[in-house]
């Protein structure tokens, strides 16, 4: 779809993809508000939930679980807050969503990353909207770079499904 960003996304917005199967791409957000927060976009256009294909949402589950897996055993998340909001879509004159589903692993031990300290202050209520911390690059590549090895040590394709070892 030539007006959606998530369709038309450049080789440098993809920088920071952790994980692509058949149908989904995971992405480290931009915003590491929580750290390794993560994206999982919908390969084709879809607009909502409601109109994912079965494969899609089998898929979508056992992406949820490696995702989830990976935080935890990555970073050391002790759970995941999942969204679908796609509510910023709708703030537009002509509203084109593009289904995709944001995780921010939550926290209830620091984080450390190349020495910083990142503390998750609401751990155990619900997430900050509009919080405005902001990790340096380096932390935010050392993530991606934990997540990507992880990944990819870890999954292994059986058929069309992912199998960890």
């Amino acid at each position: 779809m030539d007006t959606c960003n998530w369709c038309n996304l450049s080789e440098e917005e993809k920088e920071f993809q952790v994980y692509e199967s058949k149908s989904w791409s995971v992405f480290l957000s931009d915003e590491q508000d929580y750290i390794g927060r993560c994206i999982l976009v919908l390969k084709r256009h879809c607009n909502s939930l409601s109109e994912l294909k079965d494969d899609e949402w089998d898929e979508l589950r056992n992406l949820v679980c490696k995702v989830e897996a990976c935080l935890k055993a990555v970073l050391g998340a002790t759970l995941c807050n999942w969204s679908c909001l796609m509510n910023n879509f709708y703030k537009e004159s002509a509203p084109n969503p593009h289904l995709h589903i944001h995780v921010r692993p939550r926290y209830d031990k620091p984080v450390v990353l190349n020495g910083s300290t990142y503390t998750d202050s609401e751990f155990g209520h619900h997430y900050a909207l509009n919080k405005s911390a902001v990790i340096p690059v380096k932390d935010k590549e050392e993530v991606f770079r934990r997540l990507k090895e992880w990944t990819n040590r870890k999954f292994q394709f059986v058929s069309s499904e992912i199998k960890i070892p």
